[in-house]
């Protein structure tokens, strides 16, 4: 600390022979040269009192005179000495200097012996001196530049050895052994900057959060802070100058690296009230923070463990001014949480997230607060419960009725409470063991991708609750009055129904009257409805003529046709009934279904069905239909008729059988063979409606739908649907155009970010390969084959290993350009 405070001013040397030491050391030749130079070098700087008494003219003067030792060849430089030279000098910058000599090609310098200097660099601790000198008041008011130049030699220190010597490097330099060792050399200069903040001298701590926040970036959080977070933890308990210390680390930090930083301490603090004390009040000052706290762990991501979000909120409540922050998280995941339209669209896995997050809110808030906001919670349950129960998926409304119970019992603490009655699992358990808080020492998993994931919780409290097993909403009444108001029925007598029938509904037998079930005032009749859904494709296949009468009509009724009962295999009865009609009338319906993937208001779904229907249309149709009789070869055997009631002839028969068979020579058995009745490939003559309408406006984005925009998964599909379409128009009159529009569509989404696209672009290549045929091909698109061929070669080389009909490709390419 002494030489820190006593170091001069930038500019100035403290003793007048080092600046003519280290000129006369630089412009030395030879080896006996070299090593004098060495000698005097050492002892001149440790005569002026080491590296922190070099001013800028000495600091250059040494950086050359490292620089001339480093390239000098390996025999000129003296052993043992020139270490020394690296070791003893200026931390800053020696790992300058070894980084430029390793990364140069002309350096004297053997790259182990570089790294070997490293490796003692790092051993002796002059990691932790170069980051404490760094934080010296002069060396802040250096360059910003060579901070950063040097801060990008800390953090990247792994890579630059590891790229040089390809990955055969010294152990150290492993990334799971150099940033725990970073860490320690962290500790190292907190604790300095402690001891100079209660000497009263002054240092800065923003290099030291710059060095935190770039490795958390790159990944390390878990090495770097596996080491902070522990030491860390013992030294916040009851010192306010270590708090500050870590309060003011972590606001540095630049806010490009915040969310990394962030995330590390709260999956790695022990407890609320550990992370409490290592980030202060970090969400109110930076807002960076606050967004990754209060928005993006909540409400973008849904990957973290139980244990992280019970940190996260609860050192939110741990402070009266964060607690407002609280419960606006708390209004938004209820916002969230009600929404119809999270509801349907959001995986399970986010909704049962956000629940948790809701619970554990609930369990700390205080009775003024929710006296505060009883209202906006009434609603919000109210409504979230609403569309919960509406979903089709049982988990989904298990995890409505938790989520609203847990609502009622914290909003009405003195009346009834709202009670449903359904099956208790394991996560019904862990959820409601959510109101009740946890431990302040209850110790959190590492990382991620330790993923001890969910079950940390189940060993908590749990609340009772009821083992009934229904969907209904009661409220709950005192024992007293649900015991009086019980009637026993154990005197009935049950009523024998083993003899009862299930009345058979009739199903329609007009298409007509399909469509007024469907669609008109009869559609209120469940079991008329659920009998027409059922009976409608095979109703529509035994009558051409009139379906055709209704074609377009009834295609629209069922692409907006949805479930209104627990039908088994509804989606796959609705699908069947669209492609009878489709294959019934294939041009007009067609037509209608092709204008309608490019119209509003549709969903995804919906228009992935239209494209699942025509692809099943157009396999129906292009599949012939052989209608024959079985044949058998050969001459019917003789056999010889007896009379019946004579008991003797049957051994006389067996005998005689044996006989024939022992002396019988068989060449030929006469096998069965099937008589085939051909008939014309049906898609020929509509291939054309099926295909170019899907191809003409996918660059024209919609409202709501943009297949190059966000919708990559309809646009896969379309893609793969075209290839599909294009292979069952082998040997149709239009696959040439079709071939010639697919290559010109492949070409202008060659470059789609999207894997599923571009394996759905390998498979138009290789459909219009086996359909089109290959003078064609040959003669009307050769220029289109050529650069496909190219963009095949160059962006997607393993496509000669993985695409169907690459052979040939290849072959037909070869024969164009010999012909051209």
């Amino acid at each position: 600390m002494a030489a820190a405070a006593a170091a001069p001013r930038p500019g100035l040397a403290l003793e007048p022979g080092l600046e003519s030491v280290l000129r006369e050391a630089v412009a030395t030749p030879g080896r006996d040269g070299l090593a004098a130079a060495v000698g005097a070098v050492r002892a001149a700087l440790a005569a002026a009192g080491g590296p922190a008494a070099l001013g800028e003219r000495e600091r250059a003067l040494l950086g050359a005179f490292l620089r001339r030792l480093a390239w000098a060849p390996g025999w000129a430089r003296p052993e043992g000495l020139w270490q020394r030279c690296f070791l003893e000098g200026p931390p800053g910058l020696v790992l300058c200097v070894l980084l430029e000599a390793l990364g140069s090609a002309g350096s004297g310098l053997d790259p182990r012996d570089v790294v070997g200097v490293l490796e003692q660099f790092l051993q002796q601790d002059r990691l932790s001196a170069l980051l404490w000198e760094v934080c010296q008041p002069q060396a802040q008011a250096g360059c910003l530049e060579l901070q950063g130049g040097l801060l990008n030699k800390i953090v990247c220190l792994p890579e630059h050895v590891s790229n040089k010597l390809q990955g055969k490097n010294p152990a150290v330099f492993f990334p799971q052994n150099y940033f725990p060792l970073l860490g320690h050399a962290v500790l190292q200069v907190l604790e300095k900057i402690s001891d100079s903040l209660r000497g009263g001298l002054d240092c800065s701590i923003s290099f030291v959060s710059h060095v935190l926040g770039k490795v958390c970036f790159h990944g390390w959080q878990k090495e770097i802070l596996g080491v902070l977070v522990p030491r860390l933890t013992d030294l916040t308990k009851s010192d306010c100058i270590w708090q500050r210390i870590c309060w003011q680390l972590v606001e540095c930090v630049p806010d490009r690296w915040m969310e990394a930083v962030v995330l590390g301490f709260v999956q790695l603090a022990p407890g609320a009230n550990v992370l409490s004390r290592l980030l202060g009040n970090l969400v109110v000052k930076n807002k960076k923070a606050q967004f990754v706290v209060a928005q993006k762990m909540l409400l973008l991501q849904y990957g973290h463990t139980t244990a992280v979000l019970q940190n996260l909120l609860g050192y939110l409540s741990l402070d009266s001014i964060r607690r407002t922050l609280l419960l606006r998280v708390l209004q938004e995941l209820l916002e969230t949480w009600s929404s119809s339209s999270a509801v349907k669209h959001s995986p399970a896995e986010q909704q049962l997230y956000i629940s948790k997050a809701i619970l554990i809110c609930l369990s700390h808030l205080k009775e003024p607060e929710i006296a505060s906001c009883r209202q906006e919670l009434l609603t919000s349950m109210m409504e979230g419960v609403k569309c919960h129960l509406e979903s089709s998926l049982p988990p989904l409304r298990r995890l409505g009725m938790v989520v609203a119970e847990s609502i009622s019992l914290n909003i009405n603490t003195e009346g009834p409470v709202l009670k449903f009655e359904y099956e208790e699992d394991d996560e019904t358990r862990e959820l409601k063991s959510l109101l009740v808080q946890t431990p302040s020492l209850y110790v959190v998993p590492s990382l991620p991708d330790d993923d001890k994931s969910e079950k940390a919780g189940a060993a908590l409290p749990v609340v009772p609750e009821s083992n009934e097993k229904s969907y209904t909403a009661t409220p709950v009444m005192p024992d007293e009055e649900s015991d009086a108001e019980l009637d026993s029925d154990d005197d009935f007598i049950p009523y024998d129904m083993s003899e009862d029938k299930e009345l058979k509904i009739k199903a329609p037998m007009y298409i007509r009257d399909c469509i007024e079930v469907l669609t008109g005032s009869r559609s209120e009749d469940v079991d008329k409805w659920e009998a027409t859904v059922k009976a409608l494709e095979s109703l529509v296949r035994r009558n051409p003529a009139a379906t055709r009468e209704v074609s377009v009509e009834l295609a629209k009724i069922l692409l907006h046709l949805e479930e209104k009962t627990c039908i088994e295999g509804f989606v796959e009865l609705r699908q069947r009934a669209q492609v009878a009609v489709l294959t019934t009338d294939p041009i007009p319906v067609a037509k209608y279904l092709t204008s309608q993937f490019y119209s509003l208001n549709y969903s995804l779904r919906q228009r992935m069905d239209i494209l699942d229907v025509l692809v099943l249309a157009a396999q129906e149709l292009s599949c012939p239909k052989f209608h024959g009789k079985t044949k058998h070869s050969g001459v019917q055997k003789p056999r010889i008729q007896l009379l019946p009631g004579s008991n003797s002839s049957k051994g006389w028969r067996r005998i005689v059988d044996e006989r024939i068979k022992s002396k019988t020579r068989r060449f030929d058995t006469g096998q069965s063979r099937v008589e085939l009745a051909s008939c014309p490939n049906e898609f020929n003559s509509v291939a054309g409606y099926f295909f170019f309408p899907l191809i003409q406006h996918f660059d024209r984005p919609l409202t709501t739908f943009d297949l190059l925009a966000e919708d990559h998964l309809v646009l896969g599909r379309l893609v793969h649907t075209l290839a599909v379409l294009m292979y069952l128009a082998v040997n149709t009159v239009a696959v040439t155009a079709m071939g010639k529009a697919l290559l010109e569509f492949v070409w202008a989404l060659r470059f789609h970010t999207d894997s599923y696209v571009r394996q759905g672009l390998l498979s138009c290549i290789s459909s219009l390969l086996l359909s089109v045929p290959t003078e064609r091909i040959l003669a009307d698109m050769t220029e289109e084959l050529l650069e496909t061929q190219s963009w095949l070669g160059g962006k997607a080389g393993w496509a000669e290993d993985h695409t169907p009909g690459w052979n040939g490709w290849r072959n037909c390419s070869a024969e164009g350009a010999q012909q051209n």
